[in-house]
């Protein structure tokens, strides 16, 4: 007992000194996950904590079921709507973006580091998929919001893009230990059973989960442990049949999350808090399992690396498997960035020291240098580059709180509470009439002031700082955010700089549009509405951010609704970044 409470202390003491690590480092712009690798690094055996850990079995199972949750959580998260923009190029990334990284990888890993063949290409193979809890945590987390084709096709990469990386480090560990000699046929069974099974498994699985979860009334607080026991629970049952675990639980997750379900927001909530726990833990665990001592000497070459994945073997892939796809320059720019290694290549790598084989622990160490590399450089620039880049769009406030109201059918209506802020165009507003709503519905609840609560009917003017409860629908949250927690003349000039000053419809006649400006306009462009003139100039499906030039404007695109432009900015005088 003695010791147990020993061990409780140490895990909870590190956990804590993470999380409040993580109030400085969120000022410096640093990845959260980076302090939790951080942080078991220093309680190691060559830090001040001085804890001798080498238990890779352990680390294996705990990185896995960890990773389980995080993908789980991730699919909750992640809406249907985006693969119709995001399928093809992710799951391009997910294979042969995978492939053709490791690949580079490994040749440059036997030039620069001398390692034998098969050696360098498992070195490769095992820093070759980016990693779903880095990505996840990053994008969703880290204060900037990217166009929807760039965000949904970085994180369906990352949920998608383990089974390929397995399979690779799977199939390069039989050759070398002699277990078996696989030919090209079985490779390519053993690499379908992994991606079917598990495609097969995930939505099947999600599909019984969602229907049970709306068949039985339970108390709110199980609904979450019906998701995650039902999650894990694919996750095994798919890994036992030889299909891809990873896969399955992050497809469970997605097809739970685009159904209807009881008590949406508490599931979603609770999965989240698990997720970071499951980070936390994971990352100071595999901290603990890295020795400085041995990294410092081959410092230098694991930089070089590195320096070569992110700067020479993504960009290469990602061109490969996107530019077919008709993303733009700054796009690809982008996602070649935001190649974040996390977890997975560490968890990789635990698999041939369990195999035994020669030299696997100094392939441990460079895929752990890699990791600190990506997490320091790249994942702390990724708001930056999203600048840089231009895939960045506005934003709008989220509300305060909110919660999911039990109904039948689709569950869209919800509680939503905000609060005022100074110069909203709510601001001394009459309480009981909610803005004109574009998209979805919305309804003022009651209005709290200080301590008192009354009814909307009942203040006679919306001051700053107080709160609203409204009942609204998913669809309008972005108006309310911008009507109730957002400075009128900030987002205004934001929204002009991005935009443009003038708003037309994407329906608009674009001969009237060219006569208005001068603009030239070719034979099969004259009965083109401005949608039609920006899909046919884009050559794919067109999300918010993207723009095109026509003439001497600049059409960005600023509403599209179901697939079809409905509201685009335009400026004056300015090119097309692309």
């Amino acid at each position: 007992m003695g010791q147990l409470n020993y061990w409780l202390l140490l895990g909870s003491f590190l956990l804590l000194l993470a999380t409040l690590s993580s109030a400085i480092t969120a000022r410096l712009g640093l990845p959260l996950l980076l302090v939790f690798l951080g942080v078991g690094m220093l309680a190691g055996d060559s830090g001040p904590g001085q804890i001798q850990f080498s238990n890779y079995p352990l680390a294996f199972g705990v990185g896995n079921v960890a990773l389980a949750v995080i993908l789980l959580a991730g699919g909750l998260q992640t809406r249907i709507r985006s693969f119709r923009v995001a399928l093809k190029p992710a799951l391009s990334l997910a294979t042969l973006g995978v492939l053709v990284s490791a690949g580079l990888a490994g040749v440059f890993a036997a030039w620069l580091l001398g390692l034998p063949w098969l050696h360098a290409l498992l070195l490769g193979a095992i820093v070759g998929s980016t990693d779903a809890a880095a990505v996840f945590a990053q994008l969703r987390y880290g204060g900037v919001r990217l166009n929807e084709r760039v965000g949904a096709t970085l994180e369906i990469e990352s949920g998608a893009n383990d089974p390929m990386a397995i399979f690779l480090v799977i199939t390069l560990l039989s050759v070398m230990t002699g277990s078996s000699q696989p030919g090209t046929l079985s490779m390519i069974a053993e690499f379908l059973r992994q991606f079917g099974f598990g495609a097969l498994g995930g939505l099947a699985g999600g599909w019984l989960i969602s229907r049970a979860a709306a068949r039985f009334a339970l108390a709110e607080s199980l609904y979450p442990l019906l998701i995650l026991g039902g999650g894990l629970m694919i996750f095994a049952a798919v890994n036992t049949v030889g299909g891809s675990g990873f896969l399955a639980i992050y497809l469970a997750g997605l097809v739970i999350g685009n159904r209807p379900l009881p008590a949406g927001e508490s599931v979603q909530g609770m999965m989240d808090g698990l997720a970071w726990l499951a980070q936390a833990g994971m990352f100071l665990l595999l901290g603990l399992l890295v020795t400085p001592s041995r990294l410092l000497p081959e410092i230098g070459p694991s930089l070089a690396f590195a320096a070569f994945l992110m700067l020479v073997a993504r960009p290469i892939a990602v061109a490969l498997c996107l530019v077919p796809l008709k993303f733009s320059r700054r796009e690809i720019v982008f996602v070649s960035w935001v190649g974040l290694r996390g977890a997975v290549p560490i968890v990789l790598a635990t698999f041939p020291i369990m195999a035994g084989v020669d030299g696997s622990v100094a392939l441990f160490d460079i895929a752990f240098a890699v990791v600190l590399a990506s997490l320091l450089i790249q994942g702390t620039l990724v708001p930056w580059m999203a600048k840089r880049c231009h895939v960045e769009v506005p934003d709008y406030p989220e509300p305060l709180a909110r919660h999911g109201l039990r109904q039948p059918g689709r569950a869209d209506w919800q509680l939503v509470q905000y609060r005022i802020a100074a110069d909203a165009p709510a601001d001394h507003s009459v309480p009981h009439a909610a803005p004109h709503l574009e998209h979805g519905s919305a309804k003022p609840l009651a209005v709290l002031r200080g301590a008192r609560l009354v009814l909307p009917r009942q203040a006679e003017r919306l001051q700053t700082g107080d709160l609203i409860v409204l009942a609204a629908t998913e669809a309008a949250l972005p108006e309310l955010g911008r009507w109730y927690g957002e400075a009128q003349s900030r987002r205004m000039a934001y929204e002009r700089a991005f935009f443009g000053d003038f708003v037309i419809d994407g329906d608009a006649p674009l001969q009237a549009l060219a006569e208005l400006y001068d603009s030239p306009l070719n034979e099969k462009e004259a009965e083109f509405d401005v949608a039609a003139l920006i899909n046919a100039r884009l050559g794919r499906h067109a999300v918010v951010g993207d723009q095109v030039s026509f003439g001497t404007l600049l059409l960005t695109v600023r509403e599209v609704e179901r697939g079809r432009i409905t509201r685009v900015g335009l400026k004056l005088g300015q090119p097309a970044k692309v």
